[in-house]
């Protein structure tokens, strides 16, 4: 069976599936060629919109072809184009202050941190804990209690040197010094503060000390009480030891009887009359003259000294005696004196002292460090290299931000010495309020130390705007015009002073010429 178009009628649309069906009934003859384009047409007309959407997509390709041809963009046309004449790179002139800073960064905290470590060494057993433990942040000062250990006050004085041995009467050196300065410091007399000697004085002092404390004064050691009592008896014996020799050495100065001296005063008168009667009477008189010589002799044995030698002997005895008993009554009653245990002292300088960190409470046994301690003054530790550290002074004004973002002020108070090229800088902020100390303790901030600054505000430039003159002379170049006419532009050189510079723009002053703000000066082409 073969095709063979209609003239009368096209075939519809509503027909494709039977003409379509009756195309396989027969596929020995080849169809004719007008049957093959009615053929096609049949097919177009069924699939419409796959053909439709095909002429679409040609068309705009065509067309997008076409409009590429008169349509370049900007960007295409300036770049199809010749490059433009450069111009001349301007800056304009800045009016304001200008300063130079130092900057670093530094850590807040309080200024000499140091350990405490309490010595035990005169406790016989554990030294426990038993109160006035500080809390965080208290502050100790002059006649504070650190500690109390065993029952036994920590009292904390000024000083610099640390108590390293019992002080009592007799002993001397500059720990006793420092002692009497100490208590002198806070209103207590401890005797000459020229002497290095503990005195009595001294131990007054120590017994003032510890009234204010509000605790007794260490107890003496056992026995003390009864040497005392010893010691004062064997000096009453020794005493009268003394006296007794005083007395026997007065009598045997006290020469002979009276009696004595009359009756052998008689007896020479007597015997010399009976020399004279015999010569008289022209008798021998030899044997009576001889008796009279004798009795001349005794008289005169009356008028020698006594000998006390030995009674001397028993008065040096006894003082020697009573030299030693004195003695040791002073050494008993030093026994009992106020003194003060190296254990019950904590010298610390620079008075008062926060409390940053407390490592023992109560009921615990202190070994080793049993606080950490700082000074009362918020300070900023920072470091700065070398070349920096030399722009820097002290006393000169800082400032570091807050918490907050305000800017606080600080003033730099110690400059150290170069250690690995570093220089450690210590510095003083102005009074902060107890929530700010918080809020920075620990904090690490940026630290600005102006070191120059103009006075009141100035012209300035960039680095790049100067230009040396043939005299070696500073000078500008001013344009008049448009930059953009590069070479042709119109400018004039003015002839400029600098001053400080700082964050690449620098000081400048015009000496011949005019130079205003926002005058637009060449720093490159």
């Amino acid at each position: 069976m073969a095709f063979r178009r209609k003239k009368e009628a096209p075939a519809r649309l509503d027909d494709v599936d039977a003409i379509l069906a009756d195309a396989g009934d027969d596929t020995e003859e080849a169809p004719a060629p007008s049957a093959r384009a009615g053929g096609w047409g049949r097919v177009v007309r069924g699939n419409r919109g796959l053909w439709v959407t095909a002429i679409v997509a040609v068309v705009a390709l065509a067309g997008g072809i076409a409009l590429g041809h008169f349509v370049v963009s900007p960007f295409d046309r300036a770049a199809g184009e010749a490059a433009p004449p450069p111009g001349l790179v301007t800056v304009p002139v800045e009016f304001g202050e200008l300063s130079n800073d130092v900057t670093i960064r530094g850590d807040v905290g309080y200024d000499d941190a140091v350990e405490l470590k309490i010595d035990t060494s005169s406790f016989e057993g554990a030294a426990i804990v038993t109160g006035q433990v500080p809390e965080r942040g208290a502050e100790l000062g002059p006649l504070s209690i650190a500690l109390e250990v065993t029952g036994r006050p920590v009292i904390v004085l000024p000083g610099e040197l640390p108590a390293y041995r019992t002080l009592r009467i007799g002993a001397s050196g500059p720990d006793v010094t420092q002692l009497k300065e100490s208590l002198a410091a806070v209103g207590i007399d401890a005797g000459d503060p020229g002497s290095d000697v503990f005195d009595a004085a001294t131990a007054a002092g120590v017994a003032a000390l510890y009234d204010q404390a509000g605790y007794p004064a260490p107890a003496p050691e056992e026995g003390a009480g009864e040497a005392v009592v010893v010691a004062e008896s064997g000096v009453r014996d020794a005493q009268q030891q003394l006296a007794d020799a005083q007395a026997a050495l007065a009598d045997a100065q006290k020469g002979p009887d009276e009696i004595a001296i009359r009756e052998a005063d008689g007896a020479v008168d007597s015997l010399w009359r009976q020399v004279k009667e015999l010569e008289a009477a022209g008798e021998d008189a030899s044997d009576v003259r001889n008796q009279m010589e004798i009795a001349k002799l005794q008289r005169a044995q009356l008028d020698v000294a006594a000998d006390t030698s030995a009674e001397q002997r028993m008065i040096d005895a006894a003082n020697a005696s009573l030299e030693s008993a004195q003695e040791q009554l002073a050494s008993a009653q030093e026994a009992v004196q106020p003194y003060l245990p190296a254990s019950e002292v904590l010298f610390m300088s620079q008075l008062p002292r926060r409390v940053d960190d407390v490592v023992v409470s109560r009921g615990d046994s202190v070994s080793g460090a049993a606080m950490t301690v700082s000074g009362a003054t918020v300070q900023l530790t920072a470091s700065a290299g070398e070349t920096e550290s030399q722009l820097l002074e002290e006393g000169m004004t800082a400032s570091f931000e807050l918490p907050s973002g305000a800017e606080h002020a600080a003033t730099v108070t110690s400059i150290g010495k170069a250690e690995g090229g570093r220089v450690s800088i210590a510095l003083e902020p102005d009074p902060l309020t107890p929530e700010q100390l918080d809020e920075l303790r620990g904090e690490n901030v940026r630290v600005n130390i102006p070191v120059g600054a103009t006075e009141g505000e100035v012209l300035s430039v960039p680095y790049a705007a100067l230009t040396a003159g043939p005299g070696g002379e500073s000078r500008v170049e001013v344009v008049m015009g448009d930059p953009r006419d590069g070479d042709e532009a119109e400018t004039r050189i003015v002839t400029v002073e600098t001053g400080l510079a700082s964050g690449g723009y620098v000081e400048v002053s015009p000496t011949d010429g005019e130079l205003q703000e926002g005058d637009l000066v060449v720093v490159g082409s």
